[in-house]
């Protein structure tokens, strides 16, 4: 009998954990994460293809997306706060989800009938195609991104209670999430397209985000039935109380007759306050931009504030496996298989670190955890400042680096050096069908060891630091500036992402990429060097008293998350 009711337990947590509020936000978020990577993935290829093997239009929507996140980040945040939770969940999952599902079918039109678009009045037709394309998928962009603000860093503390130890799993199992999904979903839609065709693979990207769009609905809803928290807002409740203390007001100051008509007479205050707030057309037409400027002054003023800029510091880096270091190493003669396996090395490290930041948060705290996070990265990159100098290195500080943009922009036709230093042409000679004693053999492959070694290794300190500064903004920023915080968060992270594409434009060749390496090294040691003064801030001389028994108390006892400030 004890056996069975034994049973019976085992049985029914496994059940409540199936049907628990966390394992549907986590169903959630992994089909969402699903689709949102099958199609980036997907439509940097698509454009590729359409504008004949050239990256204008890749470049173009990039630029796009990046620009429009920047600026309208906080706006997005502040929508995102002033609107119940529910209805900001389902309205950007049904704009994103429906933008995407029209862009696949725009994008099956153009591939099936692009030479007859190309005829109709001399190619504007497929040019306003184009354009329509990047749009609704940066529409898709921006309304993914407010998914993932009222997702991950509010939906999860609410589901989390004020347990910061269960936060910190949520964070963890998220992000662990995202790397299988980065992972996998992109070799999913990468063979379909392979195997079938780019129409094909429109075809099954909207397939999946209308049957994702109808599960995630489910999802939200029965997440938001099983946590009664959600249902209300910190900017709620203190409407509320404000609604509550003018009737008393009107009651308490008011004639019985007056007070017989409380409806009526609050209507009244409601409109007189509102009155001056109604200041024509001009003032509704700025409010976007007061809003901008609002949410930027609350960012400057969080107690997060320099942790949150260290966090955005590290996106000014070349050493990460996007196009400009997969670009690099074909310079180097890595082929795609080689690369493909870094890749998934890259992710089992990305994978390490988030499961290390839950063990060293339980041993150190939190910010200690940063400070760990920081210096493990800082010590792995410096692999990479090694690899500049190390032998097989085409780093030469006497080519130019603003050698190709000079001769582009003034036009110069005077006589070229001997040997072509851009990066297009060295991918073309080593992608060439020449043989291969006709190809320039390679000194040595330490170089490039030690750089893709380096990076690898970073990862874990780098996923640990991202976890704990995405915990940090959500127990530390108030409940009724959460959205716009960190939509400030994502436009910084995107300013800086910008800044390190520029760098590579003005310094494009592969002569002058161990100059980037150490500026990246230098802005991710500026990075954590502003964490450490938010953390000596912080913690004053406790911040070096890593494992004392006080401090794995102070952990375990770790204070519930605020609401307010």
């Amino acid at each position: 009998m004890d056996n069975t009711g034994a049973k019976k337990t085992c049985c029914e947590s496994v059940r409540d954990f199936f049907t628990s509020a966390k394992f549907l936000i986590y169903m959630g978020h992994a089909l969402s994460t699903w689709g949102d990577r099958m199609w980036n993935f997907a439509v940097a290829v698509f454009l590729v293809e359409l504008y004949g093997n050239s990256l204008l239009l890749t470049a173009v929507y990039g630029l796009v997306v990046a620009g429009s996140v920047l600026l309208l980040g906080a706006i997005i945040g502040d929508w995102v706060d002033k609107n119940p939770r529910l209805k900001v969940a389902q309205t950007s999952l049904i704009v994103q989800n429906c933008c995407v599902i029209l862009c696949g079918i725009l994008l099956m039109v153009v591939f099936q009938f692009k030479e007859q678009l190309a005829e109709l009045y001399n190619g504007w037709i497929l040019t306003a195609c184009y354009i329509m394309v990047i749009t609704i998928a940066n529409i898709a962009n921006l309304a993914s991104t407010a998914t993932s603000i009222t997702i991950q860093r509010d939906w999860v503390v609410v589901v989390a209670g004020q347990d910061s130890s269960k936060l910190a799993d949520m964070n963890a199992t998220v992000r662990i999430i995202d790397q299988l999904t980065n992972i996998l979903a992109p070799m999913l839609v990468g063979q379909i397209m392979a195997f079938g065709s780019h129409f094909i693979g429109c075809g099954f990207i909207s397939g999946w985000n209308l049957c994702s769009m109808c599960l995630e609905y489910a999802l939200l809803y029965n997440v938001y039935q099983k946590t009664p928290a959600l249902a209300i807002k910190a900017g709620q409740k203190d409407q509320e109380l404000k609604q509550l203390s003018t009737q008393k007001e009107l009651e308490n100051g008011q004639s019985p007759e007056e007070s017989s008509q409380p409806l009526m007479n609050e209507t009244a205050v409601v409109a007189r306050s509102d009155s001056p707030k109604q200041k024509g057309c001009c003032y509704q037409v700025t409010e976007p931009l007061r809003t901008f400027k609002a949410g930027w002054v609350a960012y400057y003023n969080q107690s997060v504030f320099f942790a949150g800029m260290s966090l955005a510091f590290l996106y000014m880096t070349v050493l990460g496996f996007d196009c400009i270091t997969t670009g690099y190493a074909y310079t180097q003669g890595l082929n795609g298989s080689v690369l493909s396996l870094l890749m998934g090395a890259s992710a089992v490290s990305g994978i390490c670190g988030t499961v290390a930041f839950t063990w060293v948060r339980k041993k150190c705290g939190l910010i200690r955890t940063g400070l760990i996070s920081g210096i493990a990265q800082l010590s792995c990159l410096m692999l990479c400042v090694v690899s500049v100098f190390a032998p097989g290195s085409p780093f030469d500080l006497s080519v130019s680096p603003f050698q190709d943009v000079y001769a582009h922009l003034i036009g110069d036709k005077g006589p070229l050096p001997e040997v072509d230093h851009s990066l297009t042409s060295l991918i073309g000679n080593f992608s060439t069908d020449a043989p291969p004693e006709q190809q320039p053999p390679l000194q040595s492959y330490m170089s490039v060891s030690l750089l893709f070694a380096g990076v690898i290794a970073a990862r874990v300190g780098l996923w640990s630091f991202d976890l704990t500064v995405t915990q940090l903004i959500q127990e530390n920023v108030i409940e009724s500036e959460r959205g716009v915080i960190n939509g400030v968060q994502n436009s910084m992270n995107y300013l800086l992402d910008l800044l390190h594409f520029i760098m590579v434009i003005l310094a494009p060749n592969p002569e002058a990429f161990g100059l980037l390496v150490i500026i990246s090294v230098s802005f991710v040691a500026m990075g954590h060097i502003m964490y450490f003064r938010f953390a000596f801030k912080s913690l004053g001389s406790r911040l070096l008293l890593c494992c004392s028994p006080e401090q794995k108390a102070e952990s375990e006892d770790s204070p519930s998350l605020p609401t307010t400030v």
